[in-house]
């Protein structure tokens, strides 16, 4: 009994890192995250703006959508998005893009992780097999989105209720809280987790091309290079992860954008697209195959900032509070 209570009072006096290893990792990539969300954000929204435009479904569905005219390019996007709506509507959809992150990216991180040190194990040399390391990237991925899902649904509607307003058409949303609720309200439970499927597609590719790459990279260089574990070899890690992540998931995030933006039901479903394999064919048959990278710059120009920022913050944040490197 004496020595439990030791035990316990020993326990309590080692450093929230050491007493809640997970706990702590979770709020440290949360916190990383939502710093290079802030940072990057116009870029996401650039981006889901040019994914929407020349939708060939919306064309075929009504005619007032055949007036709206689109923007055209990446720069002509996020410059008319200032001219008509404001500088700070550039930021719109960043609240539940912050929410979304802190629940992904927390989940995703901890996931891989687990995987890698307990699961998968690594090998003698503390290396990670690469077919390991896709494996727990693909889960990581998966696993965190879906339980992110709601948050993205939200985000990518707000992120449009700019374009609404210019084409005339009424705002659905005056808040995150307000869309939440709109949202269960007319499709229930499920109407948040509308879009999930290409959700966690893209996030397992998105996750397979920057945790996956990140992680082989970094300990390429440190086993294999004089670089040293420091804030040069995390970046050119972040900096090849960026590149894979947009190549690899901008199809899915495409479909995923679409699917989750459709108008839809007094049942919530949608009246553009069955399901994510109906939307990606209607886009490659009435658009073409390169439409599935529509919005590939800004995806990379901002996934290859994302990943610098959120690596070295990470890194950094680990590594003051404590924590081993990644």
């Amino acid at each position: 009994m004496l020595h439990a209570e030791c035990y316990s009072q020993e326990e309590r006096s080692l450093p929230f890192p050491e007493r809640w290893p997970r706990a702590s990792k979770f709020l440290l990539s949360a916190c990383a995250a939502a710093v290079a969300e802030l940072v990057t954000f116009p870029l996401d929204l650039t981006k889901t703006r040019l994914q929407i435009q020349g939708e060939a479904a919306v064309r075929r569905y009504g005619a007032a959508a055949r007036r709206a005219v689109p923007y055209r390019g990446m720069l002509r996007t996020a410059a008319g998005i200032v001219q008509e709506e404001g500088l700070l509507k550039l930021w719109q959809g960043a609240t539940p893009a912050v929410y979304r992150h802190i629940v992904y990216s927390g989940v995703r991180m901890v996931t891989y992780e687990h995987i890698r040190d307990s699961v998968l194990g690594r090998a003698e040399d503390k290396s990670f097999p690469l077919w390991k390391s896709v494996v727990g990237g693909m889960a990581a991925g998966a696993i965190g989105q879906f339980f992110a899902s709601p948050t993205d649904l939200v985000k990518v509607q707000m992120q449009m209720e700019g374009k609404r307003r210019l084409e005339g058409k009424p705002l659905r949303f005056h808040g995150v809280h307000h869309a939440f609720v709109k949202i269960l309200s007319e499709g229930g439970i499920r109407g948040l987790w509308a879009g999930w499927v290409p959700n966690v597609q893209r996030a397992a590719l998105v996750n397979m091309g920057d945790l996956t790459t990140y992680d082989s990279v970094k300990h390429f260089l440190l086993l294999n290079t004089p670089l040293q574990d420091n804030s040069v070899t995390h970046s050119l890690a972040s900096a090849c992860s960026g590149l894979v992540a947009a190549i690899l998931g901008t199809p899915a995030d495409v479909v995923k954008t679409r699917i989750m933006n459709q108008p839809r039901d007094k049942q919530g479903r949608g009246l553009l697209y069955k399901s994510s394999a109906d939307c990606l064919i209607q886009a490659i048959q009435g658009e073409g195959f390169m439409s599935l990278y529509k919005g590939f710059l800004p995806t990379w120009m901002r996934m290859a900032p994302w990943s610098l920022v959120f690596w070295l913050t990470y890194e950094q944040i680990r590594r003051i509070c404590g924590v081993s490197s990644f």
